[in-house]
């Protein structure tokens, strides 16, 4: 399968050199500047310094291929619309999107913002995760949701591996949300270790 993931942080870097290992990959930066910076250094030295590029099966590109076969988009939710509109042209390509959040003041969930502009099945892959770790080949579990169950079971066989474990589903909005939500929640648990409330307030909290 041939994957353009367009975004090159963290995220979706970890998971493009994590599927390069079965699938041809591109992975395109945002900024020009960002993208010669890894075609020299062949790592993500920004983002994800500590993890080489593949020497197979990987390229650093310029621009979405319209022979494509996923577009995953690595994205923040900030730069959805415009990531959405570079690939407007492919509005039947299968697409993935990674972001967590909410999009702009009216607080829509990325589905809500993608359904808007494409044709094909789309699905939003979310969960607890670190990029670094899924660049090193350590064990992962997270969710591919989307309306189509089809789309999510299909996408969830052909991306995970003995170590990503990928599981479908068609809760779309609790994903979205759980993702959304978690980082809130692990501030707010950080603040109250800072401030030493114990282990019940933190427990407490996170129920």
């Amino acid at each position: 399968m041939k994957i353009t993931v367009l975004g090159a942080g963290a995220w979706g870097t970890a998971l493009a050199i994590r599927w390069a290992a079965q699938h041809e990959v591109s992975l395109i930066a945002r900024r020009e500047e960002h993208r010669a910076d890894m075609q020299r250094a062949q790592r993500n030295v920004r983002y994800l310094p500590d993890s080489a590029f593949p020497k197979k099966n990987f390229t650093i590109a310029a621009q979405v291929s319209p022979d494509c076969d996923l577009i995953v988009l690595g994205v923040p939710t900030s730069g959805l619309v415009d990531a959405l509109r570079a690939v407007e042209k492919l509005p039947n390509t299968p697409l993935i999107a990674l972001c967590k959040g909410f999009v702009g003041a009216g607080a829509l969930l990325p589905a809500q913002c993608i359904a808007s502009s494409r044709n094909a099945p789309f699905g939003i892959l979310s969960g607890p995760s670190f990029a670094q770790e899924v660049a090193r080949g350590l064990p992962t579990a997270v969710m591919l949701a989307s309306a189509d169950s089809a789309f999510a079971n299909k996408f969830a066989n052909a991306l995970r591996d003995e170590a990503l474990r990928i599981y479908p589903t068609t809760d779309v909005v609790g994903v979205e949300v759980g993702g959304a939500l978690k980082n809130v929640l692990a501030i707010a648990a950080g603040l109250c270790d800072g401030v030493q409330l114990g282990a019940n307030a933190r427990a407490a909290l996170i129920t």
